[in-house]
């Protein structure tokens, strides 16, 4: 579990009733501010659990942020942990875990298509798009 921005425990990971999208986000990134809506609405449609999350910094600005983007209604977490653990090493990223607690997929999303792909590679159980291609071409030269 994790810090969140009022001072609450959030659990990150572990079983749920809803897949996780964990989107690492800032206050100084233009392209997070970008996604914020995108994250919205593709957690609305496909039922997932949405969480925002930085790795530090002046906790005043994130709560600027947060009220400013119209995220309050989020849980926001902060911790350099998290981000380390998932490697986060660039932003926007994200992570989508499963109902059953597991990381699914994670990466650096810069637009709404990425976002899909990460959530397409949840439900599909590929890690990539470039691996289900690879399987339909192996099974389309297998028949």
């Amino acid at each position: 579990s994790v810090d969140t921005i009022d001072g609450s425990r959030l659990a990150i990971g572990g079983p749920g009733a809803q897949p996780l999208l964990l989107l690492f986000v800032s206050p100084t990134c233009p392209v997070c501010k970008e996604l914020l809506p995108v994250a919205r609405s593709l957690a609305k449609r496909e039922k997932l659990r949405l969480v925002f999350a930085s790795d530090g910094g002046d906790p005043q600005k994130h709560r600027e942020y947060i009220e400013r983007m119209g995220i309050s209604a989020y849980p926001y977490a902060v911790s350099a942990e998290l981000g380390l653990r998932l490697a986060v090493d660039k932003l926007p990223h994200a992570a989508l875990i499963d109902r059953d607690g597991t990381l699914r997929s994670r990466g650096l999303v810069n637009s709404r298509e990425h976002l899909e792909s990460l959530v397409e590679a949840m439900v599909s159980g590929f890690d990539s798009i470039q691996d289900y291609l690879v399987q339909e071409r192996q099974l389309e030269q297998a028949s």
